[in-house]
């Protein structure tokens, strides 16, 4: 019994390793880095999935309380409820200060209320604690490029679309800036 549990082990084992890619990249996981290898792929057709998968694990903070703040603020933004998100979202940096998510999500609140250097200063910690959010990063490239720094958001954005080739308004605002920095050729 014992030699043919091994057998069963080995074949197992060979079969995982003779996967092919497209079967690999089926394989659930709650790794962010795993997840952003799979969104990176120019190829992948279910980015949009990966995305929220990786959205959501990035909204988790390990602490039910801070969760709910976050929860509340987000629903206080989308209410048109800015102060009141602002309050949230600065709960959550007061209890979790190394929480990447609470510092995108008061920037945003910051952004939506016209405040872009108290967004900017957000968004930059944001990344500083999370190098690889592509949403922080697509609102400091559009503050960037509202601020009329075009060679820094399209440096910005050029980081973007490496971690996430999928997204239109990237790609968009990637043609935009080249022809802000390059200018139009007549």
């Amino acid at each position: 019994m014992a030699v043919r549990i091994s057998i069963l082990n080995l074949v197992v084992a060979a079969a995982l390793l003779g996967a092919t890619p497209s079967v690999a990249q089926d394989i659930p996981t709650d790794d962010p880095q795993i997840l952003l290898d799979r969104l990176a792929d120019p190829t992948q057709e279910r980015w949009q999935r990966i995305e929220r998968q990786i959205t959501r694990i990035w909204s988790r903070s390990g602490s039910a309380s801070v969760d709910l703040l976050l929860q509340r603020g987000r629903e206080a933004l989308e209410q048109g409820q800015t102060d009141a998100a602002l309050d949230h979202f600065s709960a959550v940096i007061d209890h979790a200060p190394e929480f990447a998510e609470g510092w995108h999500a008061r920037a945003t609140a910051w952004f939506m209320s016209g405040r872009l250097g108290l967004a900017m200063a957000d968004l930059e910690h944001a990344l500083a604690l999370n190098p690889q959010n592509f949403l922080a990063m697509i609102g400091l490239g559009r503050i960037l490029e509202d601020m009329g720094h075009p060679k820094q958001a399209q440096e910005v954005m050029l980081r973007v679309n490496a971690i996430h080739p999928h997204r239109d308004d990237v790609k968009a605002a990637l043609q935009r800036l080249d022809k802000a920095v390059q200018g139009i050729s007549l």
